[in-house]
């Protein structure tokens, strides 16, 4: 494990939204990053499409939003 030097003012978005998403501050950075490297390996899907994807792979069943009613 290492440190990661950030600027001040990220560092306080990064405490903001981890309280928004009842995360820790590390957990949240880790969030930003895995997402941030997974939508720079996959340029043709949406963030919503990767958070979908991710969830299924960790065994998340989400109903399909898409569908007609």
């Amino acid at each position: 494990m290492g440190i990661v030097n950030i600027e001040d003012e990220l560092h306080e978005q990064l405490r903001r939204a981890s309280r928004a998403s009842c995360r820790s501050i590390n957990g949240q950075a880790a969030f930003w990053i895995r997402i941030g490297m997974l939508c720079e390996l996959s340029p043709n899907l949406t963030f919503r499409e990767i958070v979908a994807r991710e969830l299924k792979a960790a065994g998340v069943e989400a109903p399909d939003l898409t569908a007609a009613a």
